[in-house]
C-alpha cells in the first residue's frame, strides 16, 4: 500500500512564490520614474514588436517584466476592463487603482487555484494633473499590491538597481535627467569590477505618461528624439 503524497499548504505556497520569482528574475529590469512632467519607463528591449511597457487608457500605463505571453494576457484584459468601465460609466471613472486591484485579484486566484503561479509582476501608474496626484502600482506574482512613490525597479536584478536609482533619483527631476539615470542604472555592471554598458536608443524601449499632453498622455520615445533626449 503507499503511502499518500502529502505537501502542506505553507510548503506548497514557498514552491509556487520560489517558482514565480525564479522565472521573473530571469527577465530584464524595468524601471519606472518620477519626473516634473509625468513618469517615465525604460528597459533594455531591441525588440520593436513586443513591448513590455503599453497604453491602457488615457493617462494609464502598464508595464512589466516576466514571460512575455502572460504579461500580454494581462494586459489586453486590462485593456478591455478599461474600456468596458469608461464606456458603461465615464472616462474619469477609469482608475489605475480600480486596474490594479482587478489585477491583484486576478493574481491573487492564479497564485491559490492554479498548479503554476503566473511568472509576473506589474506596474500600473496613472499620471494626475499635478506631481502630488500621480498614483503607480506595483503588483507582484501573488496579487500583492504596494502603492509606490518617485519609483520602481522590477524584474532580474530589482534590489541592486533599485538601489542605485535611490541614490540618484529626487523629486522635480527633467526628463532628460530621469532617463539619464535609468540608462545608467540598465547598463550598471552586475559584478564589482564589471564594465558599465553604455545602452543606445536601440536597445531601448521608453515611454512616457506626459500630464502635459491634453488627453492621451502616453507617449513612446524612440529613434532621434530618444538619442537627443539622452544626449540632454
Amino acid at each position: 500500500m503507499s503511502m499518500p503524497f502529502y505537501v502542506s499548504p505553507e510548503q506548497l505556497m514557498k514552491d509556487r512564490a520560489d517558482y514565480a520569482r525564479k522565472g521573473i528574475a530571469r527577465g530584464r529590469s524595468v524601471v519606472v520614474l518620477q519626473y516634473d512632467e509625468g513618469i517615465a519607463f525604460a528597459t533594455e528591449n531591441a525588440s520593436r514588436a513586443l513591448h513590455k511597457v503599453s497604453e491602457i487608457y488615457d493617462r494609464i500605463a502598464f508595464a512589466a517584466v516576466g514571460k512575455y505571453n502572460e504579461f500580454e494576457n494581462l494586459r489586453v484584459a486590462g485593456v478591455r476592463y478599461a474600456d468596458l468601465r469608461g464606456y458603461s460609466y465615464d472616462r474619469v471613472d477609469v482608475t489605475a487603482r480600480a486596474l490594479a486591484n482587478a489585477y491583484a485579484q486576478t493574481l491573487g486566484t492564479v497564485f491559490t487555484t492554479e498548479s503554476k503561479p503566473l511568472e509576473v509582476e506589474l506596474v500600473v501608474a496613472e499620471v494626475g494633473r499635478t506631481p502630488d496626484t500621480d498614483q503607480i502600482y506595483r503588483l507582484t506574482y501573488d496579487g500583492s499590491v504596494a502603492d509606490e512613490h518617485g519609483f520602481v525597479v522590477m524584474g532580474g536584478q530589482a534590489d541592486r538597481l533599485g538601489g542605485l536609482v535611490a541614490e540618484g533619483w529626487g523629486e522635480g527631476m527633467t526628463l532628460p535627467q530621469v532617463l539619464g539615470l535609468a540608462v545608467r542604472v540598465l547598463g550598471s555592471p552586475v559584478e564589482e569590477g564589471g564594465e558599465q554598458r553604455t545602452l543606445t536608443s536601440a536597445q531601448l524601449e521608453v515611454a512616457v505618461l506626459d500630464r502635459t499632453r491634453p488627453r492621451r498622455a502616453f507617449k513612446r520615445l524612440a529613434g532621434e528624439q530618444l538619442a537627443d533626449l539622452l544626449e540632454g
